[in-house]
């Protein structure tokens, strides 16, 4: 399987819903703070405060102009780029109001994206040059599963599947209930022959078995480095000849992940992108920004 290259647009309807979701949460039936502000025309400048990777535009902007249909919003970094702090983002002009009542809302946003994409860019950065992509997984916010599998790619890494409709994925349970490795793999391609198909392996012979069988990925679970290169020389060895990528998964942190890269294996996934959030420290002040 060829995981999806290269950063892409979120979907316009899923951003839309998130920014329903996140706006219903936060107003309920009306913002009783914001009406004490004179409901006046006035400016706003978002700042960040720490260098990032800046991801999550698109929920921003919908926040804002889901309260305020005329707002201006001027940015000054585009979607992807890496900051430094005290940078200003973007410059703001509409309702104060308004202005105040979306900002928690899309800062949120812009935060959480905007950290997801940032490290994601770090684990990238750690493996360049190596040939090796960094995999996200299902290990999401729920309900933002969409964004922060996006803020994944802003950062430069690949979606591993979505969900659980659109990838079959074998691990221990199934190669249990089916008799053997070989066995799960032929059910599943009879149940989804239409359908990727990703085999995770916990030794040398079911790694054999998932190349010699034919899958489109093969999981390689908390192997030792020794086994590690081991599977990487068997799968790039004929017959094989290095058709079915490997990936690894379990046990991986940032400082010894361009080891496991520079062994040769495909994709490394981490849980860790999208689970260990640390939000990026934004700001939205009212005024013009300073200088």
């Amino acid at each position: 399987m060829n995981a999806p290259a290269g950063p892409t647009a979120p979907d316009p309807t899923r951003v839309a819903a998130d920014v329903a979701a996140a706006l219903a949460e936060d107003l309920g039936d009306g913002d009783v703070t914001a009406a004490l502000l004179p409901d006046a025309p006035d400016c706003a400048y978002l700042l960040c405060k720490e260098d990032a990777v800046v991801c999550g535009r698109p929920w921003f902007e919908g926040c804002h102009r889901a309260l305020d249909p005329e707002v201006r919003i001027d940015w000054r970094v585009s979607e992807g780029d890496r900051v430094a702090a005290g940078t200003v983002l973007a410059i703001l002009q509409g309702r104060n109001r308004a202005l105040v009542s979306a900002e928690r809302a899309s800062l949120n946003f812009m935060q959480t994206l905007s950290g997801t994409a940032t490290i994601t860019a770090a684990h990238v950065d750690a493996v360049r040059g190596t040939g090796t992509g960094i995999l996200d997984t299902r290990k999401t916010l729920p309900g933002l599963r969409h964004a922060q599998k996006y803020a994944v790619r802003t950062g430069g890494g690949v979606n591993h599947r979505m969900g659980l409709y659109d990838t079959v994925m074998l691990k221990e349970n199934h190669v249990r209930a089916a008799g053997s490795l070989t066995a799960a793999i032929r059910a599943a391609r009879a149940m989804q022959p239409t359908l990727p198909l990703i085999v995770e392996v916990e030794s040398i012979e079911q790694l054999r078995e998932a190349l010699t069988e034919g899958c489109d990925r093969v999981l390689i679970d908390d192997f030792t480095p020794q086994m590690r290169r081991e599977a990487v020389a068997i799968a790039r060895a004929a017959p094989f000849d290095g058709r079915i990528p490997l990936e690894v998964s379990g046990g991986v942190d940032l400082a010894g992940l361009r080891a496991i890269a520079e062994d040769g294996v495909d994709f490394i996934s981490i849980g860790g992108l999208t689970k260990h959030v640390r939000a990026i420290d934004l700001s939205l002040k009212l005024g013009p920004p300073p200088g």
